[in-house]
């Protein structure tokens, strides 16, 4: 079973990757990614601001969440 803060870093590098692979780090005004992971449920939210982007930036982030728990999904699968 994998530890909280190793489910929490997975899923925020996962998110991070996501984002950078989108993007370059110089379009990338500002972000976060919070993500928590209490009693076995994991929440994970991702801000993004990349001027110019179109747009853009609401889908890469809600991508990012989304890799985010995939990745912690294949983090449990892996320790089972």
């Amino acid at each position: 079973m994998p530890r909280d803060d190793e489910v929490v870093q997975t899923a925020a590098e996962a998110a991070e990757n996501v984002i950078f692979s989108r993007f370059k780090q110089s379009e990338v005004k500002d972000f976060d990614v919070t993500v928590t992971f209490e009693e076995g449920v994991l929440d994970v939210d991702v801000y993004l601001n990349v001027p110019d982007s179109r747009n853009t930036e609401e889908k890469v982030a809600e991508d990012a969440a989304l890799a985010a728990r995939a990745a912690v999904d294949d983090l449990f699968e892996d320790a089972d």
